[in-house]
């Protein structure tokens, strides 16, 4: 695979903690687009266990859920419209960015990634601070009056793309036998 890897955080940039998100962000992005190293895109297409997963579908998935919640950092509620009360067919949408779709290539997945990522970045390193915090919708999944900060709110990216990046190195496993730690 030829895609460069831009996203990983130069650490003389910036310090501290935001220093510190940034660099955990970049290295499970960076493990998580490991495991697509070297595939076609049929291959990234393909589901390789019993989930309707794949490894495409997971970059996807990890890609709007980045998109979505750095927005949220900058908008508050309002980026995440109508979450609580999606329709199936609101769902049915959702459910694509879990699978490649016909004309969708890896790159193009991966490049899309790679912009969203930048973004996050650049969004972070603009802040004022990480305390900035906005109210989570009342939903059953998070108490009513719940707020998480810029802070919270990018470890929640960061525990997504860790996860992600751990299916993702299972379905790589189950394709072809590659690791991604090895």
């Amino acid at each position: 695979m030829s895609h460069t890897d831009t996203t990983t955080l130069d650490e003389t940039e910036l310090t501290g903690e935001r220093a510190d998100l940034l660099v955990a962000l970049a290295q499970h992005r960076t493990m998580l687009r490991h495991t697509t190293r070297d595939l076609t895109d049929e291959q990234a297409g393909l589901r390789t266990t019993a989930s309707a997963l794949c490894l495409g579908g997971i970059i996807k998935h990890v890609t709007s859920v980045e998109r979505v919640w750095s927005a949220f950092i900058k908008d508050g509620l309002a980026a995440l419209g109508g979450v609580t009360d999606m329709t199936d067919q609101d769902w049915a949408k959702r459910a694509e960015e879990f699978r490649m779709l016909p004309g969708e290539t890896l790159k193009g997945v991966l490049d899309t990634y790679e912009e969203v990522a930048a973004r996050t970045d650049e969004l972070v390193r603009g802040l004022p601070g990480l305390d900035v915090s906005h109210p989570l919708p009342d939903a059953p999944w998070s108490a009513p009056g719940t707020r998480w900060s810029a802070r919270r709110t990018l470890l929640h990216v960061i525990g997504e793309t860790a996860q992600h990046a751990g299916h993702a190195d299972i379905i790589r496993e189950s394709l072809d036998g590659a690791l991604s730690m090895a």
